[in-house]
């Protein structure tokens, strides 16, 4: 039986996925906010005939909350066989989370990269296993400054969103490149344009335009989940790494997201920002 962990796995794309999964009699870990959602996912999972299906309480945005989850995750799990980073939010004005970093960035890949960082040395331990980020076409056509992760000049939600998923496929490739040879293999995806509560954010003006859409343009949470699924468990993906996926199929992401210098160097600033050292073995 495999251990999958999911964050985000209360509604949308990852309690689809998580669904999905279930058919393969896996152990589900899902990872939520709420505890009363939380023990409702469980159920729902549990009804697609999963073999087990264990809860953890955390707000990824929190990096305190994140390294709790990390010690739960080693202590109750001898092996972990997939970790879906697929947490995630969009917030129209700026906020900053306790530990001082922007929400968007905290919660869309700060918290990811923390929890991933702390859980390498089981997944190498557990190869051959898979981490999987949910990302987005949101990725193309944006840059990161550095010195700015926070948005912190000219804050828009579309623009720290588009970042903070241009950081997800910078890291994934740079992951993918340090653990070459270990086993464990290290992809990103676009979903689709999926309708889930993460458009919820939208301003009341905009909400009739965002509810048409979503009937008429969005695919159904359980496409996103379909794809996240297939990343985490699809035996014929098993080898397949540092790729970008959009609409099943492996694209060529965008020429920031393919700076191998500034993947290093982001990697280095998030490790100083959630207090770690930099990664043995990052260029």
């Amino acid at each position: 039986m495999k251990t999958i962990l999911i964050t985000g796995a209360t509604s949308g794309i990852g309690l689809a996925a998580a669904c999905r999964i279930a058919a393969g009699g896996d152990r589900l870990v899902l990872v939520g906010r709420d505890p009363d959602r939380l023990a409702s996912a469980a159920d729902h999972v549990r009804a697609s005939g999963a073999g087990a299906v264990d809860t953890q309480v955390c707000d990824i945005a929190s990096q305190e909350a994140v390294r709790r989850l990390a010690s739960a995750v080693l202590e109750h799990y001898s092996h972990l066989d997939v970790l879906a980073n697929n947490a995630g939010g969009f917030f129209l004005r700026r906020d900053e989370t306790g530990d001082g970093v922007e929400a968007t960035f905290a919660t869309d890949h700060l918290g990811g990269f923390l929890l991933t960082e702390l859980l390498l040395d089981r997944l190498v331990h557990s190869a051959p296993a898979r981490i999987v980020f949910t990302s987005s076409v949101m990725h193309y056509g944006t840059a990161l400054d550095l010195d700015d992760l926070g948005c912190a000049r000219g804050y828009s939600g579309q623009k720290a969103y588009s970042r903070s998923k241009l950081a997800n496929v910078l890291y994934m490739r740079e992951l993918a490149r340090r653990l070459a040879g270990t086993g464990v293999t290290v992809n990103a995806f676009h979903p689709g344009a999926v309708s889930t509560g993460i458009w919820d954010f939208a301003p009341w003006f905009a909400k009739p335009v965002m509810a048409a859409a979503k009937r008429i343009f969005m695919v159904p949470a359980e496409e996103g989940g379909r794809r996240l699924a297939a990343l985490a468990t699809d035996p014929d993906l098993g080898a397949v790494t540092g790729c970008y996926f959009q609409k099943d199929r492996v694209r060529t992401p965008s020429r920031v997201a393919r700076d191998d210098a500034l993947g290093v160097r982001l990697t280095e600033v998030c490790a100083n920002l959630v207090g770690l050292p930099t990664p043995s073995g990052t260029r």
